[in-house]
């Protein structure tokens, strides 16, 4: 289905070539909302700064930063190769509600299967590799979750469903990358489309292009992705029966139901690119409005121990999540609260 899903609605063409935000679009979002953007450094250059203020980052950079500043969203900015970890304080509780999910579920999803933490050489700790520094020492995180998907697996699912949430949990354990089409309550475009595949209103719904299987229900979904792509095993809090679900609805309702309820917008042409995981609360809020404004994205899962860490350290000059990029307009940018503003203000719809 990826490449031949056809829209109902098409984003304005922009050439691919560009980096960032045109510049009427740019003075238009920064007038209304106040967006923030953040394009990707090609490399890091002295005095080149991006936001840094509400998501997870490294730590690997230990030479002096300049000041932060503020900028015109309200988040502190400094260095573009990392800096002083801080949560926007419009953020904060919503930070702090998504960050629930971490101890309800018991951290699953933190880490992919196989997780490793291992001391590093000072030789190979070199500037495009993640790494922790801690005490002085330099540790490597790694993980052996099983055979990779050659394409993404599709999902069909919303945030605020502590059904899917128990799929995408054991998505993050295994360091699968899928394409997401949300399902948001009252969404017009993909909730029909589940109907059409598999005959039911039901979610999560799952289709592997690899192999021709679909199936619903989120247990059916966890086994057949641990036997197909893992070990066989089903981590144990995703098979606790009542207690799994009951735990991953407490997890949700910290947000209040945020993600799952549609907001009117229009679809891009091409899916967006999103680098997150799970437990992340950063990485959940703008998650949540994916989900709400029913776009596609392929989402690129980096819990702990994915090598997928390396790859966006390699790609951006740092790890840093949530990542987005934008293929219809070619927008590049970290922070969940950028992201939010950029989705609502790209792709929303006015409301009455």
């Amino acid at each position: 289905m990826a490449g031949t899903t056809l829209w109902m609605h098409t984003a304005s063409a922009v050439p691919s070539f560009v980096v960032g935000v045109p510049a009427r679009r740019l003075s238009a979002m920064r007038r209304n909302s106040k967006v923030t953007l953040i394009t990707a450094p090609r490399a890091a250059e002295p005095g080149r700064s991006s936001s840094t203020s509400t998501q997870e980052r490294d730590t690997n950079d230990k030479t002096p930063k300049p000041a932060d500043r503020r900028d015109e969203s309200g988040s502190s900015s400094s260095s573009s190769v990392g800096g002083i970890y801080n949560v926007r304080p419009d953020q904060r509780l919503a930070v702090f509600g998504a960050s629930l999910g971490l101890p309800l579920r018991f951290g699953s999803g933190a880490v992919v299967k196989g997780y490793k933490l291992e001391s590093l050489p000072e030789s190979e700790a070199t500037e495009d590799k993640y790494y922790i520094d801690f005490a002085g020492r330099k540790f490597v995180e790694s993980a052996y979750p099983g055979p990779r998907p050659e394409k993404p697996i599709e999902l069909y699912e919303f945030e605020g469903c502590p059904f899917c949430r128990k799929v995408r949990e054991i998505v993050s354990i295994l360091d699968i990358d899928v394409l997401i089409y949300p399902t948001p309550k009252n969404g017009p475009n993909f909730r029909p489309k589940v109907v059409e595949l598999g005959g039911k209103r039901q979610f999560p719904y799952m289709v592997d292009p690899n192999t021709g299987v679909s199936m619903y229900e989120s247990d059916d979904i966890i086994k057949y992705l641990v036997d197909k792509y893992g070990d066989g095993q089903v981590p144990l809090p995703l098979k606790l029966g009542f207690l799994t679900t009951i735990t991953a609805s407490l997890a949700l309702a910290a947000r209040g139901g945020k993600g799952s309820n549609y907001v009117p917008s229009r679809l891009p042409e091409k899916p967006i690119e999103l680098w997150a995981y799970e437990q992340s609360p950063f990485c959940k809020i703008a998650s949540e409005t994916f989900s709400e404004l029913e776009i596609p994205h392929i989402y690129h899962s980096c819990a702990r121990g994915s090598s997928k860490r390396d790859e966006l350290k390699q790609k951006t000059g740092k790890f840093q999540v949530p990542y987005m990029e934008d293929p219809n307009t070619g927008v590049k940018m970290f922070e969940n609260a950028a992201i939010v503003e950029y989705l609502k203000s790209t792709y929303g719809l006015p409301q009455p």
